[in-house]
């Protein structure tokens, strides 16, 4: 993956993104009933995702790690990002991909209150990537489906090399990395870096 070069640092809000499951509305209604619909439980970062009151478990075999957030809207495909520490304790080996890259993913069984669904693909450790708006990679000279390095400075300070960037309307600038890498940053939730 290449880099780009900037000849300045752009600074940038660092969000860590917990797992979480995306639902199509089929999976949703075998897990939760049919007709049900999410209940939204709190904004998040990102104006079109919201966090929802429902949470389901994944399972792989006898491995199991309950409680995983249901992240709205209702999407095109059911998608499940966890961390490789997860992925550990589940006994998997999914792709490290950009959101909706599920080709030749991992499967994974996810549990709900109404019933279970068996996902032949889906599962996903999420690629670090940076969400942008138009107007902000225009200014910013950042181009969707490029990658760049972002610095953490503090304790733990380090660099991320090869962070994705996502260039939408409606996107608001943040990176969002996992938990495995906000741990290995001492970032807690919210942070913040600078693009190199």
């Amino acid at each position: 993956m290449k880099n780009i070069s900037l000849r300045y640092k752009i600074k940038v809000p660092v969000e860590v993104s917990a797992r979480h499951i995306h639902l199509i509305q089929k999976n949703l209604e075998i897990l939760f009933g049919e007709g049900y619909e999410l209940k939204k439980l709190k904004e998040l970062g990102q104006p079109s995702d919201f966090a929802c009151e429902e949470t389901v478990s994944i399972k792989n075999n006898s491995n199991v790690i309950e409680n995983v957030r249901v992240v709205g809207p209702i999407r095109e495909q059911t998608q499940v990002e966890i961390s490789l520490t997860d992925a550990f304790k589940l006994g998997v080996n999914p792709p490290v991909r950009l959101s909706g890259d599920l080709e030749n993913s991992a499967g994974i069984t996810l549990v709900g209150p109404a019933g279970s669904s068996e996902l032949a693909s889906g599962l996903i450790v999420a690629l670090r990537h940076i969400h942008c708006a138009t107007d902000e990679a225009e200014k910013m000279k950042l181009k969707a489906g490029s990658f760049v390095s972002v610095e953490i400075k503090g304790e733990r300070s380090l660099v991320f090399e090869n962070v994705a960037v996502r260039v939408r309307e409606d996107y608001k600038l943040c990176m969002h990395i996992d938990t495995d890498e906000g741990n290995s940053a001492n970032i807690n939730k919210i942070g913040e870096g600078n693009i190199l």
